[in-house]
């Protein structure tokens, strides 16, 4: 049997708490980076669309399989850790690809043109509920895709963060019933 994360020394344990958050690290900048080059000046509106819920599709996916793998980790809280450095910014990253290109292929969609910082800029304001005003969507395309991102908030806050907690949950039982089964049939002996 495997030990668990909190029969771990203390060293270990920090070695893989440095290594998750390395991972998590990697990958957000993976993601940004990729945010930046990809050519998204050459997407049309009606692909935008089709992107959007094809990112969004594959983000339920991968919340799926962390979940999953939460709930057999040796160590639940650190991959929930690495599930949510992962989800969230591909969260935001594609709804700010999707902003980005439906305001470089329909003029006036927000109240100024954006860039793809101003874009992120954007998304991460809904997100975060705090909504300047100085960049709104002007034409509905761009209220529609706004109140998806609002929408979409809610749900990855509450629905896929209870999810993941639930799988942090799940993994610490079975911990604790592996370590109880095995004290039991020690003692027995």
């Amino acid at each position: 049997m495997t030990r668990s994360f909190e029969d771990l020394s203390r060293k270990t344990r920090r070695l893989l708490l440095f290594r998750t958050l390395l991972r998590a690290a990697m990958m957000v900048t993976a993601m940004v980076v990729a945010y930046y080059l990809l050519p998204l000046d050459q997407v049309y509106s009606v692909a935008v669309v089709v992107w959007l819920v094809a990112g969004l599709l594959c983000l339920v996916v991968l919340i799926a399989w962390q979940v999953q793998r939460i709930a057999r980790s040796e160590a639940p809280r650190l991959r929930a850790v690495e599930a949510l450095a992962t989800y969230l910014p591909l969260f935001l990253l594609l709804f700010s690809a999707g902003y980005f290109v439906l305001a470089r292929n329909q003029a006036g969609a927000f109240t100024e043109s954006l860039t793809r910082t101003d874009a992120l800029y954007f998304t991460v304001t809904v997100f975060a509920t705090v909504g300047f005003g100085d960049i709104a969507p002007r034409l509905t395309g761009a209220r529609v895709m706004v109140m998806l991102q609002m929408i979409g908030n809610l749900i990855l806050v509450g629905v896929a963060a209870r999810v993941i907690l639930g799988a942090v949950k799940t993994g610490l039982e079975r911990h604790e019933a592996a370590k109880q089964g095995s004290e039991d049939s020690s003692g027995r002996g």
